[in-house]
């Protein structure tokens, strides 16, 4: 037999396959995934995983609060970490699901994952359940779970463990008096450890719902051994004034810019006899405030904001300035949304169908037509709030534009002291970096772009007067595994650094910055994303002071031309397209153009798209609220781009999971 050929590839390949055969191939059903990765449906087994549970049972409470079924939810927490939640809405259907002969419909959305009645929109106008989930994940993760329907005057009861039906559905007789849904359950020692409901922390989120449903009731129970100076056994929350009364009672007596708030209520027009939802804000301005924001979609919060955050930002910047070319303020043209938002404490809440949001974790909203609802409704309001007392529109307009003149004091500081460096010959730029003149009284910019092609597309489509470019060349080093040997000799950073002018790590200083903005623009696809996600670390490891005064943007270029006749439209992603397809383009042939890169545009769809302030849209890149919480931030990022790969091997694994739900649900 002749010797095995070393440059064969299958030579020293084992005839054997081992154990990996058909019995090797594991198929998990009804809610065993949930129970073998919890991760993947509710972010983990800490403590903010195990709230989470909580969390979910309430917000389906509030959904029939919110569909106009419920007007009152109590949530009580009992001896032995039980906890129940109770709603007086229509309460979950009991007959016989049609798919599912011999079960009843409790029982399917119980048992069963992507079920419920969230989906097609006919039995909820807005929700904050997207994927059908939620209550059967909290019955997985928990060894005792008990659910009572008092349905057309009747009362029904099923028992479940662990995600296991205990027995069929229970008639219990007649409840004449009663209706709604009451879900009671204790999570799993063996999934969460020996944690346990913190009293605290679930009175502060019953609290903080009835704020966000004007029309809702929530009753607050707990054992009298659970109760506490901060926690009473029993407490009723109403709120009449809804985020209004929440924004009175945030700023308490401190004094503000104007006596009263600017707070109210629109709803949404009409669709096909279908309301399309509603908007609330309450927005205060306080003397010496560092300001706070809130902002809520469906009664969900999203911290990092989004679209509705971007609609109201509008509304109140043109209405300002509206307003002060009303009383002969001509400076007022030049006040920006950082100028109107800075100090004041927002909050924001709106009501939508079919919300899309950024991840999973539904921390950033990105509804395109949440933006034109939000400033649409607020907008005429604010001119009213204005001009009905002309006195309180201009100690508002006042205020507001002292920022914007510290504002523009600040940029021509900088920008005599970046004009004075370079005309001293002192200062020294990359030689691909495309500097502006830093006239024309617009906030300078510098756009980092992937690649040269697109770099040379920016340059053509750019402002000369306000807008940089730097082209880097593919993906940057990833410094959170790099030396710092390696950090200082890689070219790309160096030029980076240079361009920037404010310095590294301890010596970093944000005073020292040539640009107002710094905006990442790279492809909207992976590739793009991955060199994205290099530059951020970049900033957050190498520029921290960067990050944490909002200088930092990411561009959003699209990814998708739609051309139908005449009429031609640009699409972010493939939610983006969709929905331009069932809206815009309905019923017509629609030609779709991909862009594979930057590169591929020319200067004026570029400009149109990505670059130009009037048409773009862009992201703040921002740290949490409390600078302190940096140290959270950081295992993430040393998690997801560190050296170690088990850490992202486990993140990846833990949510591949959420990958799938967002694939079925686009």
């Amino acid at each position: 037999m002749a010797a095995p050929d070393p440059d064969d590839l299958f030579a020293n390949t084992p005839t054997s396959s081992g154990d990996y055969n058909a019995s090797a191939i594991e198929v998990l059903e009804g809610l065993e995934p949930v129970r073998r990765r919890p991760g993947m449906y509710i972010g983990g087994t800490d403590d903010r995983a195990y709230h989470h549970l909580a969390a979910e049972v309430l917000d389906n409470a509030m959904d029939e609060a919110v569909a106009g079924h419920a007007t009152r939810i109590e949530m009580r927490l009992d001896e032995g970490n039980r906890l129940s939640i109770s709603d007086n809405g229509r309460g979950i259907p009991v007959d016989e699901h049609p798919k599912f002969p011999g079960k009843s419909t409790l029982e399917v959305i119980l048992s069963t994952l992507h079920s419920g009645g969230k989906f097609s929109g006919k039995a909820y106008a807005t929700s904050g359940g997207l994927h059908g989930v939620g209550i059967s994940v909290v019955n997985a993760l928990s060894i005792d779970t008990r659910v009572e329907v008092a349905r057309d005057k009747q009362l029904y009861a099923q028992e479940f463990a662990q995600g296991i039906t205990k027995g069929p559905i229970q008639n219990l007789g007649a409840t004449p008096n009663r209706r709604g849904t009451t879900v009671s359950f204790i999570p799993d020692p063996e999934i969460f450890g020996d944690r346990s409901f913190n009293p605290k922390r679930l009175f502060k989120l019953a609290r903080s719902k009835a704020y966000l449903f004007a029309g809702v009731e929530i009753r607050w129970k707990c054992a009298p051994s659970l109760a506490s100076e901060d926690v009473p056994a029993e407490a009723v929350f109403k709120f009449p004034g809804g985020l209004a009364d929440h924004l009175a009672e945030q700023i308490g007596t401190r004094e503000c810019v104007t006596a009263q708030a600017f707070s109210g209520t629109q709803d949404f027009p009409q669709v096909d006899g279908v309301g399309q939802g509603r908007v609330e804000w309450a927005i205060a301005w306080p003397l010496y405030s560092d300001g706070a924001t809130s902002w809520y979609c469906n009664t969900v919060p999203t911290p990092d904001g989004g679209t509705h955050e971007q609609g109201l930002r509008t509304a109140l910047t043109r209405g300002l300035r509206a307003f002060g070319e009303l009383v002969g303020a001509k400076k007022a043209k030049d006040i920006t949304a950082d100028d109107v938002m800075t100090g004041a404490e927002v909050m924001l809440s709106v009501f939508i169908r079919d919300p899309q949001f950024q991840s999973q974790t539904k921390d950033r909203l990105t509804s395109p037509e949440a933006a034109r609802l939000v400033e649409n409704a607020v907008r005429d309001r604010f001119d009213l709030f204005l001009t009905d007392n002309m006195e309180r529109g201009k100690a508002l307009l006042g205020e507001v534009m002292e920022r914007m003149d510290e504002r523009l004091k600040r940029k021509q500081e900088r920008e005599i002291k970046r004009k004075s460096a370079t005309n001293a010959k002192k200062l020294r730029l990359p030689g691909k970096l495309t500097d502006c003149s830093g006239e024309g009284g617009r906030e300078t910019e510098l756009f980092i772009v992937e690649g040269d092609s697109a770099g040379g597309s920016a340059k053509q489509a750019r402002d000369r007067k306000s807008q940089a470019i730097l082209p880097i060349r593919g993906k940057i080093l990833n410094v959170a595994s790099a030396t710092a040997d390696k950090i200082r000799a890689n070219s790309e950073i160096a030029d980076l650094a240079l361009a920037l002018g404010c310095g590294t790590r301890k010596d970093c200083n944000a005073d020292n910055l040539r640009y107002d903005r710094i905006i990442i623009m790279t492809d909207a696809d992976v590739d793009g994303a991955h060199i994205a996600t290099l530059l951020m670390t970049f900033f957050f490891q190498e520029m921290p002071d960067i990050v944490r005064r909002g200088h930092l943007f990411l561009a959003q270029p699209p990814l998708y031309r739609l051309t139908a006749g005449k009429e031609s439209r640009y699409a972010r992603d493939d939610a983006h397209r969709a929905e331009l397809e069932r809206t815009v383009f309905k019923n017509k042939k629609v030609e779709v153009s991909r862009f594979k890169g930057l590169g591929e545009m020319n200067p004026q769809q570029l400009r149109e798209t990505t670059m130009a302030p009037e048409t773009r849209g862009l992201i703040r890149i921002t740290l949490p609220p409390e600078f302190e919480d940096r140290a959270g931030v950081a295992r993430l990022v040393d998690e997801l781009m560190g050296r170690n790969p088990e850490h992202r091997f486990n993140f990846i694994q833990n949510r591949a999971g959420d990958i799938d739900r967002d694939l079925i649900d686009a």
